[in-house]
């Protein structure tokens, strides 16, 4: 089955379930964002990847706008619904300043592996740790699955949207696992060159080479 629908392409990976906060300023996307909110209907977020719209992206649904602005800007806050695929764009709409396009939905196989979910998110929180960076997650650990933490893994938007065409959670969860198993020892090895140049420059306290002179 397919639909039509709006878009409104944008340089990121958007995941079923997230909450995306939008300042819209554009007239294209002023006017979609009006109309799709006062009918109650979605628009799709298709990922702009090397400057180009790519075949994937997520369904959002407009839960409120927050503030509308004298010149019509406004900031709203939406919702990932489901990943499509775009079957055809469609540029121009008669009467509209945005375009659209052709896409069907993806089947979503949710069930993971809760063990290897909990690995992911202990490999995330060491991440930070090394990192020094802190971030909260929205839900308990047994509670959250890929999409929850996939943007704190430290993956690339090239790497970010390979997560959205993975269609099966175990397969999220491996990709993450992964990845981080991956970069984990690069961090470290980072942290330990930081050290290093923090050391450079400082006085230290070492004992000298016992030479013997006999």
């Amino acid at each position: 089955m397919t639909n039509f629908i709006p878009i409104f392409p944008l340089a990121l990976v958007v995941y079923p379930d997230e909450q995306l906060n939008l300042h819209i300023f554009e007239p294209r996307y002023k006017q979609l964002v009006n109309e799709c909110h006062a009918a109650g209907k979605p628009f799709g977020i298709p990922a702009v990847i090397n400057n180009k719209v790519a075949e994937l992206g997520t369904l959002v649904q407009i839960e409120s706008i927050e503030k509308t602005y004298e010149n019509g800007e406004m900031d709203i806050r939406t919702r990932g619904t489901q990943v499509f695929r775009i079957l055809e764009m469609i540029p121009t709409i008669p009467d509209k300043l945005y375009g659209g396009a052709i896409v069907n939905y993806l089947d979503n196989e949710q069930q993971g592996n809760p063990e290897l979910m909990n690995k992911v998110v202990e490999a995330i929180h060491e991440l930070h740790r090394m990192l020094n960076v802190t971030k909260s997650f929205r839900s308990d650990t047994e509670a959250l699955v890929s999409y929850d933490v996939a943007h704190h893994a430290g993956l690339s938007l090239e790497e970010e949207y390979e997560v959205l065409g993975l269609m099966k959670e175990i397969q999220r969860q491996e990709y993450l696992r992964r990845h981080l198993q991956k970069v984990m020892p690069i961090v470290a090895e980072m942290e330990k060159l930081k050290e290093k140049v923090k050391l450079n420059g400082h006085f230290k306290n070492l004992g000298g080479f016992p030479f013997n002179f006999e």
